[in-house]
Order: C-alpha cells, then structure tokens, then sequence
C-alpha cells in the first residue's frame, strides 16, 4: 500500500507542477486537491507501517 501512495504522490507532485506553472490552469485546482489527499495517506501510510498495522501475526 505504500508503494501506491508513493506512486500516486508522484504523480499528484507531477500533476500540480504543471497546474501551478500555468502550463494546465484548469486543473491546478484538482491537482492542489489531489497533492494534499495524497501527502495524508502518505503519511497515514508511513506512520500505519512503522506502527505494524495491516501485518498479520503467525
């Protein structure tokens, strides 16, 4: 699951680039929306890994 959201972060990151340089106006908003979901479950992510959760036991 981390592999996705760091896949999807990057692209996100990519997206608002293009968005926040004017090269995509339209989609600056969707972008910025998309980076900022992406950066929690990121970090939901990492902080779920580090902590165990989702690892089955036996």
């Amino acid at each position: 699951m981390l592999r996705w959201t760091i896949i999807f972060l990057i692209i996100a990151i990519v997206a608002g680039a293009f968005g926040f340089f004017g090269i995509a106006a339209g989609a600056a908003t969707i972008a910025k929306v998309l980076f900022f979901i992406f950066i929690v479950l990121f970090l939901v992510s990492l902080i779920g890994g580090s902590r165990g959760w989702g690892r089955r036991s036996g």
